[in-house]
């Protein structure tokens, strides 16, 4: 035990992050669907299927959870995420269909100094993506991931 979320069975957790950026995401993903639930708090929240979560909803499990940085532009990041666990077959089935449940969450870290001009699409997605692909039993603790650029104080 080392007191860390993967010290659960079938929890990973993985990050990417761009130092340039000043900016990340983490990635926490279940082997198995988990049960899950949310509640929002805060004068701007940001949140990506949140009302999923909600009980009366037909969704009872997701596959995984985003958090990141850059704001309501990080809720791409839940996208990379989605299109990792599609790629391997992981998901909500219905009918033909199988849809990767990967609610999300941001901080926003707009002003913290990092290059934010990235053009057309933010790097998010892609980010998120990287985090699937790095999620294992250790990862690292501190400034990584969603927390890289992550202001402590305005």
């Amino acid at each position: 035990m080392h007191n860390l979320m993967t010290d659960v069975a079938g929890v990973r957790v993985g990050h990417a992050h761009d130092h340039t950026l000043a900016s990340g995401v983490t990635a926490i993903l279940f082997d198995k669907p988990a049960v899950a639930s949310i509640d929002v708090r805060g004068g701007g929240p940001g949140i990506r299927d949140g009302v999923l979560l909600e009980p009366v909803n037909t969704v009872e499990q997701v596959d995984g959870f985003t958090l990141s940085g850059g704001s309501a532009f990080g809720l791409d990041s839940g996208g990379g995420v989605q299109a990792w666990l599609a790629e391997r077959g992981r998901g909500f089935a219905i009918g033909d269909a199988t849809i990767p449940i990967v609610p999300g969450a941001v901080v926003f870290d707009m002003i913290n100094g990092g290059d934010k001009a990235w053009g057309r699409f933010s790097p998010y997605r892609d980010l998120g993506y990287a985090a699937a692909e790095a999620a294992g039993d250790s990862f690292a603790l501190g400034s990584v991931g969603a927390g890289l650029g992550a202001p402590t104080a305005t």
